[in-house]
């Protein structure tokens, strides 16, 4: 059996090495690095897969959130409503640009927006919302959106985990992650479902005042060679890991199909364990599986990570701590408005989760869970 890997990123190359290789020398040979036709035909590419008008890369997961704000002229102090259970990106840009992050919990089963938290957040500060479609599928959109609508806010996709998901409205219309908002932000990083070798991101718009603004903020705020209209940055998907993900993207169903029929297995082996929960896949959207994550409800999670190592099988904990007890985003809090985040706390625990694992890996991993909830049920 192969080395069992969080992530087999390795594996995943070797089946398109020499496409990938001979695209990378290409541009290479080319020498057009920066800004170069590889990265407008990614583009345009990816905006004909997500249905979307405006596609415009940058350098990671993270700018496409600052810039997205930024893109909004919001002002100092304006509250924008959030996830307290995500990654720290999410809510690092907000306090970069001096606004003020209020931190939600999510709902239990989803891992998602809690949408009664998210209503009753609102305030007259209350200026935008980022949900964030955590581990492969989409927050609540529809009662986001109608949120939004009903208060006047900016809704921003956090879509770093979900790219290609599909999100059902209850009039049967179908939109891709991203793309519902009035931006969509995401994240190349290698581990993601459409990673490329290094850094890389992306905002999506269907608004084409934010796309032509946004197309100068990340460009140190030019539109014309050294004549600056807007505050930017330097923000830019280079060459090298657009030609990747073009050879990647006509491969991301593919992938997130395997990423399902992985997850399957896994819903399969643990059904009707007691003190196991498999994730919910909502009635609403798709889930590609960016994470698989399990809830161990008898205070046994941590002992579980452990035997798994001795296994030698990885297993992660996304997140050991909530966003408002980090000490860079510290927020008094009552415990009670967080119940659901402080339970997944304590409990969750992912599973390795990538394109490449095989049924024998599957089988070993399974087994060795069963085995330790089996001893200590």
């Amino acid at each position: 059996m192969k080395k069992i890997q969080m992530v087999d990123l390795q594996s995943q190359y070797y089946k398109i090495k020499a496409d990938v290789d001979n695209a990378v020398l290409n541009v290479i040979d080319s020498a057009a690095f920066i800004n170069g036709p590889e990265v407008k035909s990614f583009q345009n590419e990816l905006q004909e897969y997500l249905d979307v008008k405006h596609v415009i890369p940058c350098a990671n997961g993270t700018d496409a959130l600052q810039i997205a704000l930024m893109a909004l002229d919001l002002n100092e102090g304006d509250e924008v409503i959030t996830a307290d259970f995500t990654f720290a990106a999410t809510v690092e840009v907000v306090q970069l640009l001096k606004l003020k992050s209020v931190l939600i919990d999510v709902d239990y089963d989803t891992f998602t927006i809690d949408i009664d938290r998210l209503k009753a957040a609102i305030t007259p500060k209350t200026k935008a919302i980022i949900p964030v479609h955590l581990f492969g599928q989409c927050s609540n959109m529809e009662a986001v959106l109608n949120v939004a609508k009903e208060h006047n806010l900016f809704v921003i996709e956090d879509n770093a985990q979900a790219i290609g998901s599909d999100f059902t409205f209850s009039d049967g219309s179908v939109r891709k992650a991203g793309t519902m908002g009035v931006l969509g932000t995401t994240s190349f990083f290698p581990s993601k479902n459409l990673g490329c070798y290094g850094d890389g991101g992306a905002i999506f718009t269907n608004d084409d005042e934010l796309a032509h603004k946004i197309r100068g903020i990340v460009n140190h705020g030019m539109y014309e060679r050294y004549y600056h209209d807007e505050v930017g940055v330097n923000s830019r998907l280079d060459s090298i890991q657009a030609t990747v993900l073009r050879k990647k993207l006509p491969l991301l169903d593919g992938y997130n199909d395997a990423r399902r029929k992985a997850a399957d297995y896994y819903d399969e082996a643990f059904a009707g364990q007691n003190n196991i929960l498999t994730p919910k896949r909502a009635d609403y959207s798709t889930h590609v599986f960016h994470q698989y994550t399990l809830r161990i409800t008898n205070g046994k999670r941590n002992e579980l990570q452990q035997f798994l190592t001795e296994k030698e099988i990885p297993a992660m904990i996304y997140y050991p701590v909530a966003l408002r007890k980090q000490k860079a985003y510290f927020q008094e809090s009552d415990p009670k408005d967080f119940v659901n985040t402080d339970k997944l706390l304590d409990q969750v625990i992912s599973l390795p989760m990538h394109t490449e694992l095989e049924e024998e890996q599957l089988k070993y991993i399974t087994d060795a869970v069963l085995d330790f909830m089996n001893k200590n049920n």
